[in-house]
């Protein structure tokens, strides 16, 4: 692939897309300037594949790769989601070899069903229908005590499942993560200057690894602690939530690298 300006990687609930509504209006003027300019803008989110393929579409970014369910795979330039499961059905035969204890304490999608997810995630009901069609991961929500989540955590280490906390889920998975995708997509372009927003701590390995990351306020959840590279002033935060603050945040940037 050619190699462009730079590149920006970007979470989307609560830094793309409003933590409420999902609506992502006040980020559309820096990503027209971005279309225009030939940057590629690669979501990376723990949305499934079915969930991000139509997005990439209406955002006009098709044409760009997209890391879905928070980096356990890829999704392909023009790709449309693939229609088979995955390792989903794996990961929840994992999670019901626990100890009843310990998996009941856990609630995920596939404990749930649609208007369940809908109501969990403030989707509409056709998008919770896509958002439950997993694939690689399990996001869920954990009922128990921080003692009964460590040793949860530790009996899905021994099956090789890590989980990640997000903005609203506590997300399972086989491996892989936005940062390791990260870089991965960026060899395809040549390596160039690479810009990163998030506000989760499914984020922080990716705005560390990034060139420049933002952190975006999401006063729904508690501030991530500071960052490595932050005192550098190579990971910024930003006052304003939501697309508001991504669209200040790149309004920079584009300032910045004279496009």
């Amino acid at each position: 692939m050619p190699s462009p300006p730079f590149l920006v990687f970007t979470d989307l609930d609560g830094t793309l897309l409003d933590h409420e509504d999902y609506s992502h209006d006040p980020a559309d003027p820096a990503l027209a300037r971005l279309r225009a300019a030939g940057v590629p803008v690669i979501l990376a989110s723990s949305k499934t594949a079915g969930e991000i393929a139509p997005l990439r579409a209406d955002l006009g970014l098709a044409d760009h790769p997209a890391i879905v369910e928070n980096g356990a795979g890829v999704l392909e330039p023009g790709a449309e989601a693939p229609e088979d499961r995955g390792r989903y059905h794996e990961l929840r035969a994992a999670l019901d070899r626990l100890p009843a204890s310990l998996r009941a304490a856990f609630r995920g999608f596939g404990d749930w069903d649609v208007p369940m997810i809908a109501r969990r995630t403030g989707l509409p009901l056709a998008e919770a229908e896509l958002a439950a069609r997993r694939r690689f991961s399990e996001p869920g929500l954990w009922r128990g005590s921080e003692a009964q989540k460590a040793a949860f955590l530790g009996a899905l280490a021994t099956q090789g499942l890590q989980a990640r906390e997000g903005g609203r889920f506590l997300t399972l998975s086989f491996g892989g993560t936005k940062a390791s995708r990260m870089a991965e997509i960026a060899a395809r372009y040549g390596r160039p200057f690479t810009v990163a927003l998030g506000d989760a701590p499914n984020d922080v390995e990716m705005l560390e690894a990034a060139d420049l990351g933002f952190v975006i306020a999401n006063p729904h959840r508690p501030s991530l602690p500071p960052l490595s590279g932050e005192a550098g002033g190579r990971i910024l935060r930003i006052d304003a939530e939501g697309p508001k603050g991504w669209n200040a945040a790149m309004e920079r940037v584009i300032k910045e690298r004279g496009i």
